[in-house]
């Protein structure tokens, strides 16, 4: 079997009939059982103003994650960089680097997040849909590393808690801008199949060969993100699906809801373009039981030319979400 390192990626899921403090708490003890499971990292995500997600701080959570882990890797899937000072991202992940020396991974991304109200009121009305973010990313390097260039107007501003170790830092994304954009400066790479299920494979391809070799990593290492439901049978995967069918069905409808329930997905009756849409929106899933996800998942990291892979699972309970990883992670023998 090839091995392959899996990591987790949480978007703190709040399912109905659950608190977003529920929700929370969830992502903490997924968090821990990944740990024991052999999981190489746990990375999570940032949104704003949905009622499905409920983590708009993923940093917060990271700080809470690794106290209640010793091995697993940490970090974000990711900070929404255009929001916020370079600056201030590098001092909050110094910190988690010094309080979790060797297992901090900042991962970055351009996305709002959220709706455009939301991203304006984020941005005191001054959201500039990212067209700042490649100086965004060579500032944030510089201030982590402490090599911003001499003529750089904040050169002699020194991010703190000072150190040697530095978190590595990921850029994520869906499109051929982001694989650029980390392939030119020299930075890791995470694609979200999750995201965009066609194409990526070119985005991967294009960004190992267009990597410039830079101080931070010396040759390109590239991740993809996928969404993964595991059961003992395809046809409880089947089951297992039917909320985040629902789910996806809500966005495109701009139904802001918490994640459906197994019972409130059976009760949804669909129209023939709404399952025409679900039938589609099965390409950014993986799902059957562990010998067909297995199986399935190292022909997508072949594919995509992926030297990691990091699992998304959500279902319509948190019981079956943790059994999904536990499946996952004896199929490829983690532990």
């Amino acid at each position: 079997m090839r091995r392959i390192p899996l990591g987790v990626l949480d978007q703190s899921p709040v399912i109905s009939g659950f608190t977003p403090g529920e929700a929370v708490a969830e992502t903490v003890r997924l968090a821990e059982r990944a740990d024991a499971l052999g999981y190489s990292r746990y990375w999570l995500a940032e949104h704003h103003a949905i009622a499905a997600l409920a983590d708009p701080c993923p940093e917060i959570l990271v700080a809470r994650i690794g106290a209640a882990t010793s091995r697993i890797r940490i970090g974000t899937g990711g900070v929404l960089l255009p929001y916020y000072s370079p600056l201030r991202v590098a001092e909050v992940f110094r910190m988690l680097e010094a309080l979790y020396p060797g297992r901090v991974d900042l991962g970055i991304g351009r996305a709002p997040g959220g709706d455009q109200l939301t991203a304006q009121a984020l941005s005191r009305g001054h959201y500039t849909f990212a067209e700042d973010f490649p100086q965004q990313v060579r500032d944030l390097i510089g201030f982590l590393d402490a090599s911003l260039p001499a003529a750089h107007p904040f050169a002699r501003v020194k991010a703190q808690p000072a150190g040697e170790q530095s978190p590595e830092i990921w850029l994520l994304g869906s499109s051929d801008y982001s694989g650029g954009l980390a392939a030119l400066l020299g930075l890791r790479f995470a694609f979200a199949h999750f995201i965009t299920a066609h194409g990526g494979d070119a985005v991967m391809h294009a960004y190992k060969q267009e990597f410039v070799a830079a101080a931070r990593d010396a040759a390109p290492r590239a991740l993809l993100c996928v969404f993964v439901i595991c059961a003992e049978t395809d046809a409880e995967a089947e089951r297992l699906a039917a909320p985040i069918d629902l789910r996806r069905l809500h966005m495109a409808l701009g139904i802001d809801a918490p994640v459906p329930t197994y019972a409130e997905a059976a009760a949804r009756e669909y129209g023939e373009r709404e399952r025409a849409y679900i039938r589609a929106q099965r390409a950014r899933l993986v799902l059957g039981n562990p010998d067909t996800v297995r199986r399935r998942l190292l022909e997508l990291a072949e594919a995509y030319a992926a030297d990691e892979l990091m699992l998304l699972t959500i279902t319509g309970d948190y019981e079956t979400r943790l059994r999904s990883y536990e499946l996952v992670a004896k199929a490829f023998e983690l532990a």
